[in-house]
C-alpha cells in the first residue's frame, strides 16, 4: 500500500512539473515576443485565444501565422446593426420592446411573418429585430463573447458562413414547425456558432478545455439556459394581447452549427473546399432548405 501511495504521489508531482514547465516555457516565450518588432507582441492574445478555439494539433500553425487583419469585422458588424435596429424601435419609434414586442416591431419590414412569406428577405432580416433588452442583451454578449476569438482565428468568411447558416435554418425551420407564428432574434446565428465551437470542445475536449474550463463553460451554459427561457415564455406565456414568437430558430441553429459549423471550424488548417465533410454537410444543409421551400410553397397551414 505504502509503495502503490508512493507512486501515485510521484505521478502527481511529475504532473505538476510538467505544467510548472509549461507555463514557464509559456512566459518565455510571452518575454521573447514582447522584445520581438511588429505583430509578435500580440503573440500572448493568440496564445490564449488558440487554447479555447483549436485542438493542440492545429495550434502552432496558427500561432505561426496569427494577426489581427482583417479584423473581426463581420460579428462587429452585424451586432452594430442588431444594436442600432433595437435602438431605432425603442427610442426613434417608442413602443413596450423594452420588455417584449409590440406593434412596431410588428409592423417592421425586417421582422419574419407567416403571412408575408413571399417577401424572402424576411427569412434573413429578421435577426435584426428583437423583442426587448434581454433577448438583445443576451445575443449581443454571445456573439461578441465566441464570435470575436472565433473570427480571430477562421476569419470573418468562415464565421459569416456559419452564422448566416443558421439564421436561414432557423427561419425555415420555423415556418415547418411553429407555421402560424413570428420569429425575431439573431439566435439561430449565435446558436449556429455556439453548436460549431461546442462540437469542437466535445470532440477534443482534454485539449480545448484550459484550467477553469469548465467554470466557465457553466457561466455559458447558464445564459443559455436564460435565453432559452426568455424564447419559451414569449412563445408560450405571452399576454393574451401579445402575439406569441416561435423559438423553433434555437434549436434549428444549433443544428446547423453541429453539422456545418463543426466541419467549418475543425478545418483551421486544411482547404474547406477540400473537405468532403464540408460538401456532406451542405448536401444535407440544401436539401433541408429545398425542403423547408416545398413545404412553405404547397404544404404550410399558414397559406
Amino acid at each position: 500500500m505504502a509503495a502503490a501511495h508512493d507512486l501515485e504521489m510521484e505521478s502527481v508531482n511529475l504532473n505538476m512539473g510538467r505544467e510548472m514547465k509549461e507555463e514557464l516555457e509559456e512566459e518565455e516565450k510571452t518575454r521573447e515576443d514582447s522584445r520581438g518588432k511588429g505583430p509578435a507582441k500580440n503573440k500572448k492574445v493568440h496564445r490564449v485565444v488558440s487554447k479555447w478555439m483549436l485542438p493542440e494539433k492545429s495550434r502552432i500553425t496558427y500561432l505561426e501565422r496569427a494577426n489581427c487583419f482583417p479584423p473581426p469585422v463581420f460579428i462587429i458588424s452585424i451586432s452594430l446593426a442588431e444594436l442600432a435596429v433595437f435602438i431605432y424601435y425603442a427610442v426613434w419609434k417608442p413602443q413596450n420592446q423594452w420588455i417584449t414586442l409590440d406593434t412596431g416591431i410588428l409592423e417592421s419590414p425586417f421582422i419574419y411573418c407567416p403571412e408575408k412569406r413571399e417577401e424572402a428577405w424576411r427569412f434573413i432580416s429578421y435577426m435584426l429585430v428583437h423583442a426587448g433588452v434581454q433577448h438583445i442583451l443576451g445575443n449581443l454578449a454571445m456573439q461578441l463573447v465566441l464570435g470575436i476569438p472565433l473570427e480571430m482565428v477562421h476569419k470573418g468568411l468562415r464565421v459569416g458562413l456559419v452564422y448566416l447558416a443558421g439564421v436561414i435554418a432557423g427561419s425555415l425551420a420555423s415556418s415547418i414547425f411553429d407555421p402560424l407564428k413570428s420569429l425575431v432574434g439573431a439566435s439561430g446565428g449565435v446558436y449556429a456558432l455556439m453548436g460549431g465551437y461546442f462540437m469542437n470542445v466535445l470532440v477534443n475536449f482534454r485539449e480545448m478545455i484550459p484550467a477553469f474550463g469548465i467554470f466557465r463553460l457553466l457561466i455559458i451554459i447558464l445564459i443559455i439556459a436564460s435565453d432559452m427561457g426568455f424564447a419559451l415564455y414569449r412563445r408560450f406565456f405571452v399576454p393574451a394581447n401579445g402575439s406569441p414568437v416561435s423559438f423553433a430558430a434555437h434549436i434549428a441553429g444549433g443544428f446547423a452549427g453541429m453539422s456545418i459549423g463543426y466541419t467549418v471550424f475543425s478545418c483551421f488548417d486544411k482547404a474547406l473546399l477540400k473537405d468532403p465533410r464540408f460538401w456532406t454537410a451542405i448536401a444535407a444543409y440544401l436539401a433541408c432548405v429545398l425542403f423547408a421551400v416545398f413545404f412553405n410553397i404547397f404544404l404550410s397551414p399558414a397559406n
